[in-house]
């Protein structure tokens, strides 16, 4: 069996809305035929069970530490795609090294996955850092907010110094005019770090996406035909697509 392909999401700031789309992504790709592991990688202030209603037993704070197996930490959630919850308030996980960040990886490339999106914490810290170079793509999550830009940035500066000939694409959250969001990075980019950035899609504004948190409830499920969900469902295929052409 081949190992998962592993995406993680990534943020300059909070608020963004990068779990939202984590967990609209994953269900996307699971709807798309994959087996997919939806991974809370804030290690610090996890909150995918709490968007998903969820109350775990377990957390991946458990499963690094021994007390135990993957395979018990993981919750199966209705909408088709696996859930391994992160673990909040520890300064442990939220301070994890490089070493620990390898170890991190090497447990999510043997889960029995097509798919795994890992949702990091909003920042540049060492541990976002460590997590994001070892995966095999990095979104970067930004809104057209002048200081989310900035911080996207920021993210994919150090992500190259990072992971030289690592892949990295910027996803537009919130959108209404996403080319201006993705040409103000790309030039940046190409001036400052002596390459281009790919758009991989863009999400727009829908006020469902907040009832749909509100509810404790996957996008998909919830409103299910709302254009946020088309534009999630439109990036898994073309992910998908991607992935069978590599």
């Amino acid at each position: 069996m081949s190992m998962p392909r592993l995406i993680a999401l990534a943020s300059g700031k909070g608020g963004v809305g990068k779990t939202c789309l984590a967990i609209g992504l994953a269900q996307a790709l699971a709807e798309a035929g994959g087996r997919v592991a939806l991974v809370d990688g804030d290690l610090g202030l996890a909150n995918v069970d709490v968007q998903l209603g969820l109350d775990p037993r377990h957390d991946l704070g458990d499963v690094l530490t021994g007390r135990c197996a993957a395979e018990a930490a993981i919750l199966h959630h209705p909408a088709g795609f696996a859930v391994l919850p992160g673990r909040s308030g520890s300064t442990a996980l939220a301070t994890l090294d490089r070493a620990g960040a390898a170890e991190v990886i090497t447990l999510l490339r043997g889960l029995p996955m097509d798919w795994v999106v890992l949702d990091l914490g909003a920042g540049i810290g060492a541990a976002q850092r460590g997590l994001a170079a070892l995966a095999d793509e990095l979104v970067v999550v930004a809104t057209e907010e002048p200081t989310s830009i900035t911080d996207a940035y920021a993210v994919l500066k150090l992500h190259r110094r990072d992971a030289p000939s690592g892949r990295a694409g910027l996803l537009v959250n919130m959108a209404a005019q996403p080319a201006r969001v993705h040409a103000a990075l790309d030039a940046a980019c190409r001036g400052f770090l002596g390459q281009g950035l790919t758009l991989l899609g863009a999400v727009r504004r829908d006020p469902r996406v907040p009832a749909a948190i509100r509810a404790q409830a996957p996008l998909l499920t919830r409103h299910p035909n709302t254009p946020a969900a088309e534009d999630l469902r439109r990036i898994a295929a073309q992910l998908h697509l991607a992935r069978q052409a590599a």
